[in-house]
Order: C-alpha cells, then sequence, then structure tokens
C-alpha cells in the first residue's frame, strides 16, 4: 500500500513515471509470489526459485526507476519495508529443492501449446504465415489493422486459452507496443529482419525510465517473436534507451534485431530464449536479471561516445537468484569502426553479477582484460564471470582480471550448468515452440 500512497505525492511527470513504474512491478512480484503458494498453480521447485527472482527484482527495478531519475526523497522510506528480505528469505529455503532438482522439469510442453503452433513457426510463407494468424497488421491496411498496438489490444480482448498469433506484415511501424502480464500466448511474427520494423525512440535522456524507454515490452507469459527488427533511435548521447524490454517467463526471440545503443536488450526477468539474433549496442547493452540463454546470437558493438562498449551488465542482487546471462555458441564483433574503442564483455551492475561466455567467437576488438569493473572493487569477488572454449583474437585468457569471482571454465561438466537444458530448463518448454536449438554444450 506504501507504493499506491505515493503517487498522490509526485510532483511532476518525471516522478510520475517512476510511481507508475512501480506500481505495475509490484503488482507483478505480487502475483509471482502467489503462484508460488497457490495449490492449483503447477509448480515445480525450478518454477519457484525463478518466480521468487522475478518477484525480488522488480522491487528493484522499481527503486531503480525513482533513482535515475532524480527522485530520491521518498524512495528510501518505500523500499525500507521487509518485502525484499522475506523474498530473499524465501529464496534461501527454496534453494535447497532447487539445486536437488538439478534444474530440470518433469517431461511434457506448456499447456498452451499446439501442433498449429508448432508449424507456424516452420512455415517460411508469409502467405501461410497471414492465413494462420489470428490478425494481420499491414502499414497499407491491407491487414485487420494498421498498428501492432491495435493487434495486441485484440490479443488482450480474446477469451480463448490459445496462443494469439499476430502476423505483422513488412513495414515500419513508429510506435511503442506494451504486451502486458495478463496478455499472454501472444506470438509476433514479421516477414523478417530489416523487413518488418517495430521503432521507437523514448529514453532516460527524454524523462523516461528505463523499464518504460523500451520500444517494446512483453511481460505476458509464454511470448514469442521471430522475424522482426526492433529499434531505439534515441541515440548515443540519451544515455538507457531499450529496444527490448522482456519479462516474459517462458519467452523465446528467433531471427529478430535487437538496435540500439546503452541497454539496447533488457532481458529483466523470468526464463528467455535468444536463437540467431542480432543484438546491436554500446553501454551494457545487454542486461537485467532474467535467466537466460543467447544461442548462435550475432552481438555488434558500436562506436560509443566515450570509447568504452560492456556487452552486458548482469543484475543479480541475491546469490540465490537463479538468473543470470549465458551467451552460447556466439559471434562478438564490431559494427563499423571500433579500432579506437576499448569493448568489454561486461561488467558487475549488482553485488551477484553472472555472465558465462562459452564456445564463442571474440574479435579483437575484447580489451584483453576482458572484463570491466563497475566502482572501484565492487562486487569483484561476488560476482560469476566465466569463459570456455571461445574462439578467436580477443578470446585469450592470458591476461585477463585477476578477480576473486573471475574464472576461466576448464570442465565440461562446470560449463553445461549453463546451457539451456540446465540454465532454463529448455528441454521442458523449448522443443514446443519448434525452434532448432543446442540443448547442451
Amino acid at each position: 500500500m506504501t507504493t499506491y500512497s505515493l503517487g498522490p505525492k509526485c510532483r511532476n511527470e518525471r516522478e510520475k513515471n517512476a510511481w507508475t513504474d512501480c506500481v505495475e512491478l509490484y503488482e507483478h512480484s505480487i502475483n509471482k509470489i502467489k503462484s508460488t503458494v497457490d495449490p492449483n498453480t503447477k509448480c515445480s521447485a525450478t518454477d519457484a526459485q525463478t518466480w521468487l527472482s522475478t518477484a525480488l527484482t522488480n522491487l528493484e527495478t522499481c527503486k531503480a526507476g525513482f533513482e535515475e531519475l532524480g527522485v530520491t526523497d521518498y524512495v528510501m522510506p518505500l523500499m525500507s519495508n521487509n518485502v525484499s528480505s522475506l523474498i530473499s528469505n524465501a529464496l534461501a529455503l527454496n534453494h535447497g529443492y532447487y539445486t536437488e532438482s538439478s534444474n530440470t522439469q518433469v517431461d511434457g510442453f506448456p499447456t498452451w501449446v499446439s501442433p498449429g503452433d508448432r508449424k507456424l513457426l516452420q512455415s517460411s510463407s508469409p502467405s501461410s504465415t497471414a492465413s494462420q494468424a489470428n490478425v494481420v497488421v499491414a502499414t497499407d491496411g491491407s491487414g485487420d489493422f494498421k498498428t501492432v498496438k491495435e493487434a495486441v489490444d485484440a490479443a488482450a480482448k480474446n477469451k480463448g486459452s490459445g496462443r494469439f498469433v499476430i502476423y505483422v506484415k513488412a513495414g515500419i511501424y513508429s510506435e511503442n507496443v506494451e504486451i502486458g502480464e495478463k496478455v499472454k500466448n501472444v506470438m509476433l511474427i514479421g516477414d523478417g529482419i530489416g523487413k518488418t520494423i517495430i521503432t521507437g525512440s523514448k529514453s532516460v535522456g527524454s524523462g523516461s525510465t528505463t523499464f518504460r524507454s523500451a520500444t517494446v515490452g512483453a511481460s505476458g507469459d509464454g511470448f514469442i517473436a521471430q522475424g522482426i527488427t526492433i529499434r531505439n533511435t534515441a541515440g548515443p548521447q540519451k544515455h538507457q534507451a531499450v529496444a527490448l524490454r522482456s519479462g516474459s517467463d517462458l519467452s523465446v526471440f528467433y531471427q529478430c534485431s535487437f538496435e540500439g545503443y546503452q541497454d539496447t536488450l533488457y532481458a529483466h526477468s523470468n526464463r528467455q530464449f535468444y536463437k540467431e539474433c542480432d543484438i546491436y549496442g554500446t553501454v551494457d547493452f545487454i542486461f537485467g536479471n532474467a535467466a537466460v540463454v543467447l544461442q548462435n546470437c550475432n552481438i555488434f558493438a558500436r562506436d560509443p561516445p566515450n570509447k568504452i562498449n560492456t556487452v552486458t551488465a548482469q543484475g543479480r542482487t541475491d546469490p540465490n537468484q537463479n538468473t543470470g546471462i549465458s551467451i552460447h555458441n556466439c559471434r562478438i564483433t564490431g559494427a563499423g569502426s571500433t579500432k579506437s574503442v576499448r569493448t568489454y564483455l561486461g561488467r558487475p551492475w549488482q553485488k551477484y553479477s553472472r555472465t558465462v561466455v562459452m564456445k564463442t567467437f571474440l574479435d579483437g576488438l575484447i580489451n584483453s582484460e576482458g572484463w570491466l569493473p563497475w566502482s572501484g572493487n565492487f562486487a569483484l569477488n561476488t560476482l560469476y564471470y566465466g569463459e570456455y572454449l571461445n574462439t578467436g583474437p580477443g578470446s585469450s585468457t592470458g591476461n585477463r582480471v585477476n578477480w576473486g569471482g573471475y574464472r576461466v571454465i576448464t570442465s565440461s561438466a562446470e560449463a553445461s550448468k549453463f546451457t539451456p537444458a540446465n540454465f532454463i530448463a529448455g528441454n521442458s518448454w523449448i522443443p514446443a515452440t519448434n525452434v532448432p536449438f543446442t540443448s547442451g554444450l
């Protein structure tokens, strides 16, 4: 109730923006906590640890929104309640069960999957896709709607229990799209990278929170996107400006492109999988506190104003959160001229930041130290940063940082913890989407 009471105290638009985020995020946290204790909700130990991790992440995001907009006078009273501590205690209590389950789930696919969904992702013909979609979006008026937002609104009104498929024809859609928490099992399918483009320009520099700056934000579980470019064109001078934000549990992104500068891809929370995607950015451009695996993706570092790039900024705040960024069998290279740019694999946004880069090609733009501090000695002994069997001119670990939390992984058993099968329980839900993936190393 403290969060709701802040509304009337908001003195300007910036404060109102941060407060609006907090109301939504607190509601999401309440729903995730309810799901872990509801006897009518199927909940494995992995599910519980994921949803509790998400609940805690939401509270941290609320606090961050106030701070990044310079609203601090009543943030600490808001955050001084014991909700975060209670969630941390629950994470610790459940951790033993979660570890014993080896991060796997019972066999079988989510209830929302039907054979038609799997065939749809196999289809390479736009006309075939259109015929199977619930609605079609086209800028020229040849579909059911002219904007993606209108199609998402239609999905929200849909009373069916199956997947709602939105086919977005080739074109440029200048809009910000939110797929809310209650809008589950939505699939956006475009005509391909560079053909179907959703673009926006919100940023912290223009008064938005990082959370709300997203061109596309997905909170409803089971979200899938394929063949779409999502951009944020705010530019490198506007600071945090998100292209995609996903807090959707069991979400999949296949053959999509995410284009921005600082904070391009916000893997906010829950379990996520990215396959054959392109990600462009500069500062912390893959960040958040989801349990996320990026596989066979192209990661492009752009030319930043201060000539320093950080590919990742992972935000784990509690050692029992089952979150982290796993970059598997990808390519990290430069976009354009980056000869004078120092590029690092990541820096610790939060105390227990966790990122692993495995079997990935690292171009020569990667600095020999590999990783960059956030501030002084913060998190250097509590983070978990690992590299395993990477290749390319930037992959040598001979001059890497000597932090307590950094390690060159030599054990395949240790590396396997960060594969789709083990890190996000992918064998129990990714096959149902028919997106090709490598389960193990």
